[in-house]
């Protein structure tokens, strides 16, 4: 198959000269590396690129501010925007933002958690629990961390640990055995 695809690349380029492969048809045609190995590599180095491109500025070579954070395995994390109170927001507004911040987690165990709960409970803050609920989903820089603290598997830190939160962990133990495995339907 491969000689197959070769000669009949070169014959389309000797009889139909407007028709003839690019060099990047071309050397997909003629190298052994599969399409997939292909395709691998050029993400790579295009994941690379952009990487560097975006960490790095052109002139100094040392990261945006923000991005000193290292993992245990020495790679940069990315930077994170800080928290910001949105105090002149209008109440509707606000819950429209936390019902979507809510569904739209970084995992599906919390966009499921907080989607149901926002769903449940939301249409009946008050603007400090709004805030409340707004911090706690938007300030901890891990979703894991909130998973935690609501199933109980690690201890609530001081800053979050209120009456917003312990509604949350009874929304969690889900003692009236509701299903939860999708999204609670949007109101229209």
């Amino acid at each position: 198959m491969y000689r197959t695809l070769v000669a009949s690349s070169r014959r389309v380029s000797s009889c139909c000269p407007r028709v003839a492969p690019t060099a990047a048809v071309h050397n997909r045609l003629t190298s052994p590396l599969s399409l997939k190995q292909q395709q691998l590599q050029q993400l790579s180095r295009h994941n690379q690129s952009t990487l560097s491109r975006r960490l790095y500025s052109s002139d100094n070579k040392k990261p945006p501010r923000g991005t000193g954070n290292e993992d245990e395995e020495g790679r940069e994390e990315p930077w994170i925007p800080e928290y910001e109170d949105k105090f002149h927001e209008a109440s509707e507004e606000k819950r429209q933002r936390l019902l979507y911040q809510s569904r739209k987690r970084g995992i599906l165990e919390n966009g499921l958690l907080l989607g149901s709960f926002a769903d449940k409970y939301l249409d009946s803050m008050s603007e400090e629990e709004m805030a409340l609920y707004d911090r706690l989903i938007n300030l901890p820089s891990n979703d894991w961390e909130i998973y935690y603290w609501a199933t109980g598997a690690k201890p609530t830190p001081d800053e979050f640990d209120n009456e917003l939160m312990d509604k949350l962990k009874e929304h969690a133990k889900n003692k009236d055995k509701e299903s939860r495995i999708v999204m609670p339907p949007l109101k229209s």
